[in-house]
């Protein structure tokens, strides 16, 4: 029963609540929708914080897409072999999940030691960021460590099996019965935090910028009264 609710209904409840969720907070409470950025108490960390985070970020999601919903048979159809894809995973997929960990522990440092910046702060922030850097120091533990001292261990044939049979309706529990406490801890946070996201600043990633390249000029003028 652990097992079942672990690994299907647990899942299923947190994606159900990140779709239910965004679209209620759209409907109902769309002047929320904001970063609520603190640039102006303090730049320098923030800049550097943010920079490695986005750096890092966004090669590890793409590296945890092509790990989890592309079969390794594909891979390997496409001329992909297993020291080729371990290499990429393990030792570049290191070096940005490194850097996102460095810029989250800058950006959570500075949301807990600058004291305006804790002040602006609600309790769902501050909530966020330790989740955040839990969640990506438990996945380079398992990549750095688990990985290498489990070696007949492959996360393709168990964690990523499992991950499509659930969006594909046919969740199988007992896949995940011997993976690693390490990567169950950090499959589980990562539902978690699908769960946590719509009431959370981190909404703010589904409202990028793009119309800001084909806006019209704001033209200034001078007022010479």
């Amino acid at each position: 029963m652990i097992s079942q609710f672990l690994w299907v209904i647990y899942p299923y409840l947190c994606l159900m609540i990140f779709i239910i969720g965004h679209i209620a907070r759209y409907k109902y409470d769309q002047f929320s929708w904001t970063a609520k950025s603190s640039e102006l108490i303090e730049k320098k960390q923030l800049k550097w914080g943010s920079l490695l985070f986005h750096l890092g970020v966004i090669p590890v999601f793409f590296g945890h897409v092509v790990g989890l919903a592309i079969p390794e048979s594909w891979t390997e159809a496409l001329g992909v072999t297993e020291g080729i894809y371990h290499f990429g995973a393990v030792y570049i997929g290191s070096i940005f999940g490194i850097m996102t960990l460095i810029g989250m522990l800058l950006l959570t440092a500075r949301r807990i030691t600058f004291e305006n910046v804790r002040r602006l702060s609600s309790f769902s922030d501050i909530f966020v960021n330790f989740l955040l850097l839990l969640i990506i120091f438990m996945g380079c533990y398992s990549t750095l460590v688990t990985n290498i001292t489990n070696e007949g261990f492959n996360y393709r044939e168990t964690i990523s099996v499992w991950f499509r049979q659930l969006f594909l309706f046919r969740p199988h529990a007992e896949l995940m019965l011997e993976v690693p406490l390490q990567f169950k801890i950090h499959v589980l946070l990562g539902f978690t935090i699908l769960a946590c996201w719509p009431f959370t600043r981190l909404v703010h990633v589904w409202s990028v910028p793009l119309s800001y390249t084909n806006r019209r000029y704001i033209i200034y003028r001078k007022n010479k009264l």
